[in-house]
Formats: structure tokens, sequence, C-alpha cells
């Protein structure tokens, strides 16, 4: 979202910047035979937090390192703080193996369907059952309408018009068309929206704009997870939800959430799928951010003054022995649900929820 690994010089990059470069994925430049897999660089994760860990530790011995407290909840387990960063609050392992299922399937079957918009709609338009049409194997095609009547000087005659086909570049009779697979498609989603609609060009919320409402159960949950980080008597009113996808070298750049009216509210986020590591810096780009991992089922909540932090994620797990998703293989490994098993197993999805005003 801002610099650029052209910069050569470290001197020339903010402390955010350098953390980002350090956890990013690179590929080790002696194995780009053609007959070889790339692999990846080494990265020392040796100052990466891991609450998994300071958690099985917590509930061992009520030992925690310096820095770090824990909150007691209505929750099955404790809620981390920060002491240097208030208003974030870690809550590992939130979601239940059964509660991820259910939210990654609605991730890539519902919460892409219009009128809910993602990042595919500035060049195809609304999409419909994108999942489903993947998983049947089909291509969206672009076919154009031509008309040579009174009405041929309107620009509106000639207007590209989507949809899903059986066959790689079918057409109607006498046109030419362009094609695309379903199952690229579903693989260059980066995000679709839930809720009032964010309008990422004007960075603002248009509330103008049609869209689903964000499903009760999935506000339920919003609710009762943003508990620790409310003003004492008031409840979170979820109004608006981002889904990001993550794949393979995906990286979400340093960036604050500073585009709803009341910071004393949180940010509710939840992972999904591979494992990540997540920064969280300070109100300036300069402050050095804390490296953490993020597994599926964890929640972050951002209130207050966390508010304010640079955030993002610079690498996201998706070999074998990192990513960690073990039990959703397990929860996915049924016949009905193996497309979801092939999406996740490379993947990352990230919910966070707003309350707008």
């Amino acid at each position: 979202m801002y610099g650029s690994d052209g910069v050569n010089d470290d001197s020339e990059r903010t402390a955010f910047r350098k953390a980002e470069k350090k956890y990013k994925l690179y590929y080790d430049q002696n194995t780009k035979s053609s007959k070889k897999k790339k692999q990846p660089k080494p990265v020392d994760l040796s100052e990466v937090v891991d609450f998994k860990s300071i958690l099985d530790s917590f509930n061992r011995s009520s030992d925690l390192p310096p820095g770090i407290v824990a909150l007691r909840c209505d929750f099955d387990q404790p809620v981390f703080c920060l002491e240097n960063r208030p208003g974030f609050y870690f809550i590992p392992g939130a979601l239940s193996i059964e509660e991820q299922c259910r939210w990654i399937r609605e991730s890539l079957r519902s919460f892409p369907q219009p009128p809910n918009r993602t990042n595919h709609n500035a060049i195809y338009g609304p999409i419909q059952d994108l999942f489903i049409a993947s998983k049947e194997r089909k291509v969206l095609v672009e076919e154009k309408s031509s008309c040579t009547g009174l009405d041929s000087f309107d620009s509106a005659t000639d207007v590209p018009r989507w949809k899903f086909s059986e066959e790689p570049g079918a057409s109607s009779r006498g046109n030419t068309s362009k094609s695309i697979l379903a199952s690229v498609l579903l693989r260059k989603l980066r995000w679709s929206t839930l809720g009032l609609q964010f309008d990422w060009s004007k960075r603002n919320y248009n509330i103008s704009l049609p869209h689903n409402k964000i499903p009760h159960a999935l506000c339920q949950l919003a609710k009762r997870m943003a508990t620790p980080a409310m003003p004492v008597g008031e409840e979170f009113q979820p109004e608006a939800a981002i889904v990001n996808y993550f794949g393979l070298g995906d990286t979400l750049g340093g960036h604050l959430d500073d585009m709803e009216k009341d910071w004393s509210k949180p940010i509710v986020s939840m992972s999904l799928g591979c494992k990540a590591i997540f920064l969280l810096g300070g109100k300036s780009r300069e402050d050095p951010p804390l490296a953490m991992f993020l597994r599926s089922g964890d929640i972050v909540l951002m209130a207050g003054e966390a508010r304010e932090c640079f955030h993002g994620v610079p690498r996201i797990f998706t070999d074998k022995e990192n990513a960690e998703i073990t039990p959703l293989e397990l929860q996915f490994s049924h016949e009905d649900d193996l497309c979801f098993l092939e999406y996740i197993k490379t993947s990352r999805i990230n919910i966070n929820i707003r309350q707008v005003f």
C-alpha cells in the first residue's frame, strides 16, 4: 500500500516497511530452474509473538511474558492485551472448528454474491454464484451486443455482457468473445463487502448502494466477541464488514482503518484458514511493529488508541508444516466439501466487522 521493494537502501525504509520486508515471502534464487519447485527463503520467526504458546503456558502455570496481560471474560479462554497498545485484544482459538468451517463456506459461497460488491465488479460487473461456477468448471464469457438501428450512435448499444458458460470461448452467432475460467476468478477474489458498502475509490461508506445485511449469526458472534473492547454498558452494532482473501504471496500493506465515526468501538477481525503473520505498529510508520501469528479461529479486536496504530499482514503460510490447518482439512474431507478444502489449503480469509456510525 505504500513504499516499494525497489528501494534498495534500508536507511530509506520506515521501521514498519523493514518489518514487512523481513517477513515477506521471497524465493531462493538458486531454485528457479523450471525442473525444480521454487523454495521459499528461510525467515527468522524467533521474534514473532505466539499467543497459542502463551495461552498454553498461562493455562499450565499462569505465567505471562512481560508486557502481556490476561483478562477473564465470559469466554472459555482468556483475552490477552498488550500494555503498550491500549485497545488491542487477542482471543486465541475463539472460534470452534465448526464455526470456522461455517464462515469459510459463507465467505466463498454467499458473501461475494450481488448486490455485495467485490474487486471483480470494476471489470466484470456483478457476478452471480462464482464459487458454484468454479466448482462446475465454468467459464465467464464476454459477449458484445450490437445494434444497427437508429440508436446505433448511442454508446449504450455496444455494452459488454458477462455470463457463465460450459464451454471456453462460447459466444453468440457472429460475435467474438473474451473468456476467463471461473476458478481463476475465484483465486483472484481479493475482497467482498457485507452490510454498508465501502467505496474504495472515495474511501468512505456509500449508504446509497444496495447491499445484503450481515447475517444475523455473524452479527451475534461479533457482538459477543466485541464485549471486552466495548465501553461499559454499550453493545457493539455490526453495520459493515470487509472480507479479505489471501493466496500464496499475497500481503496487506501497513494501513489504518479510519473511516468509521467512533473509534472507541472495535473492529472485530476473524482469521480463517492458513496461518499468517500480523504486524501491529504504532501511530507512526517509524514505530517498530510487533509481529504475531494469526491462526484459523483467532480473533483480534482493535479499539480506541489501537485504531490509530498501523497494521498489516506481510505473510501467510501455505506449506504443510506452517499452515496449521489439519483440523480444517479433516473437517472438509467429505466429498461435498472438497472444493472448500482445495481452496483453504492455500488461502487465508479475514472477516473484519465494523460499527460505522
